[in-house]
């Protein structure tokens, strides 16, 4: 039986620097030890073969404290009305807008409320929207994307709506990008999502790769004359014929080399991978990396480094609710796009004290990497994705965040999944959360060395995802000391189902109507420690744990 809200409060990892484990009746936190696979993943952190390293995750390799640009603008100077009686998007967009023209800065939204009839685009670098305090500035939504922009089909078929998983009412995306997708939308020629482009064909070669290895920090190149350090880039890979990539994000091995790739149509379209990373130093043909390699780089991949589209960095949203007006939620893949906020093509933005409420889907990942959503919270009437990361979203980290409970109950016909990865999705983060419905929504299209970790949650949400993508688990998924109050399985506890993963610290689960299957035959090199104690190993958080032992 699930548990009440106040049973499942009394009982979560609390938010915001959680230290301890969740008391039980006792009063009394359980005792720790060290876990064994963290013993074994200090000594090869880069290249351990079940856990990721994810120790700079996030905007800013992870910082602690987001950028404070000066103030440039207060939205009320440009005609915002913080009584909600007038439509204030056009004077919070053009404030934005001369923000980023002027090269950046901060544009206020003083505490009131504030009606949007539009929805808010921050397209250019350094700009951030601040509010007063989730709790203090408040926008009210009015109009769907539906509305705003027009429907948006998938680009493989059938009527689903791609603002199921895709857009937001406030939409932080560069200017060129943003708009060469909503012509597309537009003339309904449904685009990729990426870096490359609508087709996936806007892309400049600025180097080939010699070999490198999962880990490495430095590669060769054969023209270093393009690079420079602080330039952001994009790692290519390409698969090959036989789908050796495909079958090196699965952990290679037996398993994955006789998996069938051909077939899975929607899958082979997210190849080749695409990785943004910043350049922190070029000495000769030595190319330094801010993050290490998140998979090998072979000649049979072409690897080589590109220019695609200009990236939106720097830019965020800060301190504020956004409500859409309440309409009952779509049926499963029909969202209308009342979303909240969406990065797309961004590196090094963040979201911070953001509420999103009401809302078919809350917090997007679109292509979009090493960003922070912290303190964040999803909540109203129920929604189909809390939070999406997809179309190769990597190195992004998500802490001290909460998923409430619905305030209404869920339409016949929905879905809730809860906290989604998929699309060859990499190195992601999910730390210190709250999750008072959903699930572990690892959605196929075969994402890769994501971490949960120190969550709590009522796990009544189901996983989706298409069989055309693939598989739910490429290797290297860790779940490291999650509770589920309800005690129901659904892709917590993995060592069943993902291929060389590390299920560490998780309450015992029972399984339900959703049962998965392996992807891959024979051993999945998968290893479980501490099942059935939560709290009970050390280090209690993985991304944690990870940061401090790159600080020594």
């Amino acid at each position: 039986m699930a548990l009440s809200r106040r049973q499942f409060v009394g009982g979560a990892v609390a938010v915001a620097g959680a230290t301890t484990a969740a008391l039980g009746t006792t009063g009394f936190a359980p005792p720790t030890r060290p876990a064994g696979l963290w013993r074994e993943f200090e000594a090869a952190p880069h290249t351990h073969p079940q856990i990721p390293y994810v120790g700079r995750a996030g905007a800013h390799g992870g910082a602690r404290r987001s950028p404070r640009p000066r103030v440039v603008a207060n939205a009320l100077t440009h005609g915002a009305t913080p009584d909600g009686s007038a439509d204030s998007a056009p004077a919070i967009n053009r404030a934005l807008a001369e923000a980023g023209e002027r090269g950046g800065g901060t544009v206020l939204l003083p505490p009131g409320t504030y009606r949007i009839d539009d929805y808010l685009r921050i397209g250019h670098s350094g700009v951030v929207l601040r509010g007063a305090g989730s709790g203090r500035t408040r926008l009210l939504a009015t109009r769907s994307l539906t509305e705003l922009i027009g429907p948006y089909g998938s680009r493989y078929g059938g009527d689903k709506s791609s603002w199921s998983w895709a857009g937001g009412l406030i939409w932080l995306s560069p200017h060129a990008r943003h708009d060469s997708l909503v012509a597309a939308i537009r003339d309904r020629a449904w685009p990729f999502e990426g870096w490359t482009g609508n087709r996936r064909d806007e892309w400049t070669t600025l180097t080939t790769v010699r070999p490198a290895r999962r880990g490495d920090r430095s590669v060769t190149v054969d023209d270093p004359s393009d690079l420079r350090a602080g330039r952001l880039v994009v790692l290519r890979l390409a698969d090959d014929a036989g789908h050796t990539l495909l079958e090196h994000m699965a952990g290679d091995g037996p398993g994955p080399e006789a998996y069938t790739w051909d077939d899975k149509t929607k899958l082979t379209s997210y190849v080749p991978y695409e990785w943004p990373v910043r350049i922190t130093s070029v000495r000769g043909r030595t190319v330094t990396l801010e993050r290490p390699l998140p998979l090998d780089a072979r000649p049979e991949w072409d690897p080589r480094l590109i220019s695609g589209a200009e990236a939106l960095t720097r830019s965020g949203v800060v301190g504020l609710t956004l409500e859409a007006v309440e309409t009952p939620q779509s049926p499963h893949l029909l969202d209308k796009g009342y979303n909240g906020v969406t990065f797309q093509c961004a590196y090094d933005c963040w979201a911070e004290d953001v509420v999103v409420r009401h809302v078919d889907n809350g917090f997007g990942l679109v292509a979009a990497s090493a960003c922070t959503l912290r303190r964040t919270r999803v909540e109203g009437r129920g929604s189909h994705h809390p939070y999406f990361c997809r179309e190769g979203a990597h190195d992004n980290l998500v802490e001290d965040f909460r998923i409430a409970a619905r305030t209404a109950p869920a339409p016949v016909g929905t879905q809730l999944h809860g906290i989604n990865v998929e699309g060859l999705s990499s190195h992601n983060v999910w730390s210190r959360g709250v999750m008072e419905m959903g699930t572990f929504d690892t959605h196929r299209g075969m994402p890769f060395a994501n971490v949960r970790t120190e969550i709590t949650v009522e796990n009544n949400g189901r996983h989706g995802g298409d069989a055309s993508a693939g598989p739910l688990y490429g290797a290297r998924f860790a779940h490291w000391n999650v509770t589920v109050t309800n005690g129901r399985a659904g892709l917590v506890k993995i060592d069943t189902i993902a291929p060389y993963s590390a299920t560490v610290g998780i309450s015992e689960v029972r399984e339900f109507d959703q049962t998965d299957v392996p992807d891959f035959t024979g051993d999945l090199h998968a290893r479980v420690e501490a099942y059935g104690d939560p709290g009970s190993v050390r280090p209690r958080n993985l991304y944690e744990a990870q940061r401090a032992l790159g600080r020594t």
